[in-house]
């Protein structure tokens, strides 16, 4: 024990002294490296008791609170935003950049959506027709995506198995007769889309109305076109009674489950997981108060578990007449336990900062100040 050198009470800091060297040029961390020394040896029992650290000890703690700090932050910072921060180049720092949120990434997850609901998305819809052979009832879609050259099978989104549309038997028995109907419907823009009617232009719900007796009928008289497929195995309904074309559309399922990659658009390198968005070590300068006193005190708790693993090789000490016990454990426990309510505190406090947090805050303030213009007796103005 007694060749253990112990601080001397004095410390000089420069560049070099601590062991990644992060901060050494930073004008602020230079000057308080040595009171930040001097503030935990006084908090151990400097000069009272012996404390066996040198200040290269406390340098090194000193560095990793700092960098702890930091990275608590930024941790904080990217959960925050990643969805913003994905696919950005890496190439830039963005430490000190304000972050606006953006719904790019939000506009592409939606996109998967309108693939699967055919309204749009990031993967190519195909049309192709299958040569219907009278009396048979059932065809396998992946047979025929292999006579087409295609790999990996094929995804049906939809068969165009409906009867024609209703639209095209509607029979007008005044069409052609010279009573002028038709060119009175070209007069309302109406002649492209819907047929002459009747002599008098008649409700839009009239023509619905007997749209729909014409579907009614073939559902309820005639056999209805329909369908099952189950594992690409496509069964017709009713039986085919002479050659046919049916149409489909599908998705190559090569293309579109190789969508979920993308390919980097940029040269330098596009941020693909959290580990790579650009945050560096913080700007000591920069840091404020508040986070300089938390700095402190983990500085002083990694500066007591270093002490307790150095006395932790000495159980006892011999003293003039006697032996003295080491404080061990006591130190290693108190490190601990003060190291986790430090990162607890500053986990909390990082997420009462959070967006989300701040507008719920943001509200509340909204109600109760509402709620307290609403006691405010009005002025009852008398000309």
């Amino acid at each position: 024990m007694a060749d253990i050198k112990v601080w001397n009470g004095y410390s000089n800091f420069s560049i070099g002294q601590t062991p990644f060297g992060f901060y050494d040029t930073d004008l602020q961390f230079s000057v308080e490296a040595d009171k930040v020394s001097k503030f935990c040896a006084t908090r151990l029992g400097f000069p009272l008791m012996d404390v066996e650290l040198q200040s290269g000890s406390f340098y090194a703690c000193f560095e990793e609170a700092v960098t702890t700090y930091g990275n608590e932050v930024f941790q904080y910072k990217i959960r925050e935003n990643y969805l913003s921060f994905e696919g950005i180049s890496k190439g830039e720092t963005i430490n000190g950049k304000i972050v606006n949120p953006s719904l790019q990434k939000i506009v592409s997850i939606a996109e998967n959506y309108g693939t699967e609901a055919m309204v749009g998305g990031t993967t190519d819809r195909y049309k192709g027709h299958l040569n219907l052979t009278a009396s048979v009832q059932d065809y396998d879609l992946d047979a025929w995506a292999q006579e087409q050259g295609i790999t990996g099978s094929i995804e049906v989104r939809k068969v165009f198995y409906e009867a024609p549309p209703a639209i095209q038997r509607y029979f007008d028995p005044y069409a052609g007769t010279g009573t002028g109907v038709q060119s009175l419907m070209d007069a309302f823009d109406f002649g492209a889309f819907s047929p002459g009617i009747n002599f008098m232009l008649m409700p839009i719900s009239y023509d619905v109305g007997l749209l729909q007796a014409i579907e009614f009928n073939d559902q309820i008289r005639r056999s209805h076109y329909s369908f099952e497929i189950v594992n690409n195995k496509l069964r017709i309904f009713p039986k085919p009674t002479e050659p046919k074309r049916l149409f489909f559309e599908y998705y190559k399922k090569s293309e579109k489950y190789g969508n979920v990659l993308e390919e980097s658009t940029d040269p330098s390198g596009q941020v693909t997981n959290v580990g790579e968005v650009p945050y560096e070590n913080p700007i000591y300068t920069d840091i404020n108060s508040v986070g300089r006193d938390w700095i402190y005190r983990y500085t002083l708790a990694l500066s007591k578990e270093v002490l307790a693993y150095v006395r932790g090789k000495y159980q006892t000490v011999p003293v003039p007449g006697s032996e003295a016990t080491l404080n061990q454990a006591d130190l290693l426990t108190d490190a601990r336990s003060e190291k986790e309510a430090l990162l607890t505190q500053l986990r909390e406090m990082l997420e009462q900062s959070s967006r989300e947090v701040q507008l719920e805050r943001k509200a509340r303030e909204g109600d109760f100040l509402k709620r307290t213009l609403s006691d405010v007796p009005w002025t009852i103005y008398v000309g």
